[in-house]
């Protein structure tokens, strides 16, 4: 033990015992010595344990004690050759040892560099990709379940004209309307009569704020909108092309007395944008069907005169396209005639060869022109026709839109026809010939149209008022049956219902109406009491003996449409409403919208007779059926 002490001790270059002589093969024993210390001491670097390490150390020390002798002799013998062999194995021993741990520990170290730093990456470019890729959802771009704003007073109980349409691009359908205001001023005192201000307006679907006010010269006639989001405002005597996003007006060109909504039709002057009609009345029962660019405004050609003869209601003009590809245009006074495109625009223009949109002619439609007539008779009847639209789901003029394509789907259909005397008819498209006639009485407003049984054919529903009552009926479109009928006491208005499509394929029916009558007794008469409370209804064909109760007011219903949320599956039903007010003033003109999935939430059930069919269902399944509604675009 005190030899390896005292060899830990040497320093290099150790003195003989006895004459204190430099010794060169005692300082390379002691450079060999050193170096199996060493290599002795990186055991532990190489994966042996401490205590076996020092186990080791000592047994080296005391074999070294007992031959230390015998290991003087043999270095000296073979020192040189030793030396050669010993320090060429350490150093190749320790070198493997050191370079092997260093390799494997540069690889561990960038393997666990490369575990942290890449899903780090991956995760932040996943973040910034989505960020840029997903547009954020705009504040407040969710529609309201209910709102209500003032826009201008109430003129009488003529519906004001308006459309829908998304004039922001937030994907909510926004409200255009025409307002008046009656300007009663103390500097306006000393005329004779108020000033009457006339505007259209946009608010906001979301929640009824206003978005641009447009003032106009003269009342507003009618507002369509189209893309690429322009709107054609149509006075009297005006038409007007603005930005439906600002107001903006594009184009403006004065037409003679406008007595009809615009109708777009294909394009005739090749610049890819669809070109307008519209009607004018000139002279009693003479219509004129001019011509205009929908880029420009200017006029095409002429106006083309037609006389009617029969007096009664303007009917259209309506674009049409027959399975073949030729487009009529339908019209009338008191009847329903169509005319092809394609003998307008000859007439309008004095151009032989009409433009390739126009150059197909139906055999089936034009085997019905009479006595080389420019007009084709379409109903047959003698009656004066006061209402003329297609046999569609949903079609509902409030949303007037001025869209071709939207146009001539509707047109892909068969027709109905409401007579004065509430004769009503289907008319077949393909032959144009009558599919059934049924009378009626007493109708004042069109039928709104729908699915209420599943033969795949759109089915009607109307409303008859006499005495009192209201009575409310739906028609099998396919062969003129009654479906399903109720009364109720009269709500005192002239507003035609309204039908949305569940994402079942049937549809709801929504219409306004007063307390039910009982179906056993037979009433005759009614006389409601004041103030008279008006409710909306809706009716689901699943139910047909339950109604649920939307929404009740006082104010009287002017005008109303179904504006569609897709993202939300959901339908607001938006109506304009007459308030009055205290004093001799004109009543306040207000819009409401209310949300059809949230008012049956909290609708009231209304039972029309007991039945076995809903006595098997409990209240609770009933109002899980009518909340779970959901609702598509028709």
């Amino acid at each position: 033990m005190a030899t390896a002490l005292s060899r830990a001790l040497k320093l290099p270059g150790k003195k003989g015992s006895d004459l204190g002589e430099y010794d060169p093969l005692t300082q390379v024993d002691s450079e060999d010595d050193s170096e199996e210390d060493d290599l002795v001491l990186n055991y532990p670097r190489n994966g042996l344990a401490s205590h076996a390490t020092l186990r080791l150390g000592q047994e080296g020390a005391e074999l070294q004690e007992e031959d230390e002798d015998e290991e003087d002799a043999w270095r000296h013998s073979s020192g040189k050759d030793r030396r050669g062999e010993a320090g060429g194995v350490a150093d190749d021993v320790v070198g493997l040892v050191s370079d092997g741990a260093g390799q494997k520990a540069k690889v561990r170290v960038a393997v666990r560099t490369a575990a942290f730093v890449v899903p780090l990456i991956g995760a932040a470019m996943f973040v910034l990709l989505f960020a840029f890729l997903l547009p954020c959802q705009r504040g407040g771009s969710r529609r309201q379940k209910e709102w209500e704003t003032e826009v201008g007073h109430a003129g009488g109980v003529m519906p004001p004209p308006m459309a829908l349409w998304d004039v922001d691009g937030d994907g909510v359908e926004d409200l255009l309307i025409a307002v008046m205001r009656i300007n009663n001023s103390s500097q306006q005192i000393s005329y004779p009569a108020n000033i009457k201000e006339y505007s259209v307006v946009a608010l906001h679907g979301v929640n009824g704020s206003v978005m641009w006010n447009r003032s106009l010269k003269e009342p507003l006639f009618s507002v369509q909108c189209s893309s690429p989001n322009t709107c054609l405002i149509i006075t009297s005597t005006h038409l007007i092309s603005v930005n439906a996003s600002t107001g903006k007006k594009l184009w403006e060109v004065s037409s003679g007395e406008v007595v009809s909504q615009a109708v777009a039709l294909p394009d005739l002057q090749g610049d890819s944008v669809p070109d307008l009609l519209i009607a004018s009345v000139d002279q009693e029962s003479v219509i004129s069907l001019v011509l205009h660019s929908g880029l420009t405004g200017s006029l095409i050609g002429q106006p083309v005169n037609f006389n009617f003869t029969t007096p009664g209601k303007l009917i259209g003009p309506v674009l049409h396209e027959t399975a073949v590809g030729a487009y009529y245009i339908l019209l009338g006074i008191g009847t329903v005639e169509a005319v092809s495109l394609r003998d307008v625009y000859r007439n309008a223009t004095g151009r032989a060869t009409p433009p390739p949109t126009l150059s197909v002619k139906d055999p089936v439609w034009e085997k019905h022109r009479r006595n080389n007539s420019t007009l084709i008779h379409i109903d047959s009847g003698v009656d004066q026709v006061v209402y003329f639209l297609p046999l569609v789901a949903g079609v509902c003029n409030n949303h007037n839109n001025l869209d071709s394509e939207s146009s001539r789907n509707s047109s892909r259909s068969d027709w109905v026809v409401v007579c004065v005397n509430s004769r009503i008819s289907v008319i077949r498209e393909r032959d144009i010939h009558t599919t059934w006639t049924i009378n009626s009485s007493s109708m004042h407003s069109r039928p709104a149209i729908g699915h209420f049984n599943d033969d795949g054919v759109p089915d009607l529903l109307i409303q008859q008022s006499a005495n009192g009552i209201r009575r409310v009926q739906i028609i099998d479109g396919a062969q003129g049956q009654i479906l399903w009928e109720a009364e109720f006491i009269c709500p005192r208005l002239v507003l035609e219902g309204s039908t949305i499509l569940t994402t079942s394929g049937q549809s709801v029916f929504l219409f306004w109406a007063g307390d039910p009558l009982p179906a056993s007794k037979n009433v005759t008469k009614v006389s409601p009491p004041e103030p008279f409370l008006r409710r909306l209804f809706l009716l689901h064909p699943a139910y047909p003996t339950i109604l649920q109760e939307l929404t009740s007011t006082t104010d009287t219903a002017l005008t109303a449409a179904v504006s569609y949320d897709d993202e939300q599956k959901d339908v607001s039903y938006v109506m304009v409403v007459s308030r009055p007010v205290s004093g001799l003033g004109p009543g306040a003109q207000l819009v409401k919208s209310v949300s059809v999935s949230a008012s049956l939430t909290g609708a009231a059930t209304v039972r029309l007779s007991d039945d076995t069919h809903s006595h098997t269902h409990t209240a609770f399944q009933i109002n899980k059926f009518f909340r779970s509604l959901t609702f598509r675009r028709q």
